[in-house]
């Protein structure tokens, strides 16, 4: 709990389907997943799957996005008059995207098109990242999703994130290895193999 792990590799090595397995999205052919000793997969146990997915935050490098507005799909998920635009514009913050929301017309009403297709595929990654904020979740995992952003973007980012509550599990799996330097434990895939690297 509270650790900082980073997930390097090449492409096709296997690292989101370990971070699948993670999340409890796959079930292990092999082994178990163990969560506090216990086992995530247990069928006499089904409400651990349940609890353990719901605890988990995920930002993917491809971002879903609905024909809505900003504030709805940061708060994705949330009726819309239930969101809380304060909690929305703090990962906005985080997320490194708020100066360009509050420079729209509309703000956070301001509406993103069909799949996002009014912003630039790093602004729809810092939605996903704040989206991922906003649900505020013990576990948050990172798949390639600052891969879109240039390197200053990317390094306030991750500067935000590696500055979150303590209490926070962070795992992110990137490709380049300045990404992940902030890490406390870096672990390599490779042939099938994972291994704890030094930094």
């Amino acid at each position: 709990r509270g650790e900082r792990i980073g997930l390097i590799g090449r492409t096709g090595s296997g690292k989101s389907t370990t971070v699948d397995l993670l999340m409890g999205l796959l079930v292990p052919t092999a082994g178990r997943v163990l969560v506090d000793g216990m086992d995530l997969h247990d069928p006499e146990h089904p409400e651990r799957l349940v609890a353990w997915r719901a605890s988990i935050a995920h930002v993917p490098q491809s971002i879903y996005l609905t024909d809505s507005s900003i504030a709805e799909n940061i708060a994705f998920g949330v009726p819309r008059q239930q969101i809380d635009l304060a909690r929305v514009k703090q990962a906005a913050i985080q997320a490194q995207i708020a100066s360009f929301i509050d420079s729209s017309l509309e703000g956070y009403e301001s509406y993103v098109g069909e799949r996002g297709v009014r912003l630039s595929g790093g602004q729809r990654q810092r939605i996903g990242i704040a989206r991922a904020l906003y649900k505020g979740a013990n576990i948050l995992i990172f798949d390639e999703a600052t891969s879109a952003l240039d390197n200053q973007t990317e390094k306030s980012i991750i500067r935000a994130i590696q500055g979150l509550n303590g209490n926070i599990t962070i795992i992110m799996i990137a490709h380049r290895l300045t990404t992940l330097k902030d890490c406390s434990k870096l672990y390599s895939i490779s042939n099938g193999n994972l291994a704890l690297t030094a930094k």
